[in-house]
């Protein structure tokens, strides 16, 4: 054995301990979601909406927001365990662009919550994933375009490579690759590269459907949807088993179910507001810190008409674990915001045609 592959098997240990712990905890929440509804399984929430990027399909950023100061985001966190969230998920933006960003990290994990974060990539150094690994990182996504950086995005695995290696070595948390198609994506190729690259590094890989402007289906051409299944199958033992709704999406076809958003998954923008997602900013548009059970209840159980042509997996994998029970009774159809909420304002918004 070489100095270098005994190094990499003495590291390997660790990492498999906390990968087997992270995998208790991830099932005790999952049983726990499973046992009762009065409860978020994830939230997704804003530390931060600038970002460094500014991909053309991509309406949830600017260029010029300030990080939400700490001491706001540490109690919008313990909001969030007081409604008893098992994931709580930083997204942005690009989260790593805030400065206190590991221990908005760490107080997550003083709630015994799983942190999960979704970034881009590129402010990732070894000094800074020790940093992640310490605060108690449980998951890390990063979505990666192409494999050559063009006019619609700079997330490619040319530059990012040598990040993806960087985790490889140093991150004791789990990392999940991202690769799309639609939305633009000018070589639907491009995902199998990417994906192939990121089982090689040890991580799992995902495929999504990039939506248009509001979230909605945009249907795969022929190319796309040849690619789409070659990567599914590529990382089939590691893709999610709760992704069966893309398959409505890359037929062009809507899909039935119950979306359990602002209930099972509330998306907390920057300004600390409850949302029904990314896409439906200003439904509720409530503050956080006034959100109750009695508000997880009643989305619960409000059907909204968004849902057939929606495509936000995240908010389909959670609600997912309710389709079986609790059908809705009342009925909201997103769009403008209601009188009297605070609506995100100067976000760039994208329409695709």
């Amino acid at each position: 054995m070489t100095e270098r592959s005994s190094t990499l098997a003495r590291r390997s240990l660790p990492r498999r301990i906390k990968a087997a712990t992270r995998r208790v905890r991830e099932l005790a929440s999952i049983a726990h979601a499973v046992a009762s509804t009065s409860h978020p399984y994830m939230a997704h929430i804003v530390p931060m909406r600038r970002c460094n990027l500014s991909c053309t399909y991509c309406n949830e950023f600017d260029d010029v927001s300030e990080p939400v100061p700490l001491p706001e985001m540490l109690r919008r966190i313990d909001d969030l365990a007081r409604l008893g969230t098992s994931v709580i998920t930083i997204s942005g933006g690009e989260p790593l662009l805030h400065p206190e960003l590991e221990q908005i990290i760490a107080r997550i994990r003083h709630h015994g919550r799983i942190a999960g974060m979704i970034t881009n990539g590129y402010l990732l150094m070894p000094e800074r994933i020790q940093r992640l690994n310490r605060a108690g990182l449980d998951h890390m996504q990063i979505s990666i375009d192409n494999v050559q950086p063009d006019e619609v995005s700079k997330k490619s695995l040319k530059v990012l490579d040598k990040k993806l290696q960087m985790l490889a070595e140093h991150a004791n948390f789990h990392v999940n690759i991202n690769s799309v198609v639609g939305g633009g994506i000018k070589y639907p190729q491009d995902a199998l590269t990417i994906a192939r690259r990121a089982l090689e590094l040890g991580f799992t890989s995902t495929i999504g459907i990039i939506h248009d402007g509001d979230g909605q289906l945009k249907p795969l051409g022929g190319e796309e949807r040849r690619i789409y299944y070659e990567v599914k199958n590529l990382g089939k033992k590691h893709y999610s088993r709760f992704n069966h709704f893309q398959e409505a999406i890359v037929k062009g076809e809507p899909n039935d179910w119950r979306c359990r958003a602002g209930a099972r998954y509330i998306y907390i923008c920057e300004n600390g507001l409850v949302h029904y997602c990314s896409q439906q900013r200003g439904w509720p548009g409530t503050p956080l810190s006034e959100y109750r059970r009695q508000d997880v209840q009643r989305e619960f159980l409000t059907e909204k008409t968004c849902a057939p042509n929606c495509t936000i997996s995240c908010v389909h994998q959670v609600s997912y674990i309710d389709h079986w029970r609790a059908p809705q009774t009342s009925k909201i159809s997103p769009g403008l915001p209601p009188s009297g909420s605070v609506q995100d304002q100067d976000l760039v918004q994208i329409q695709l045609s």
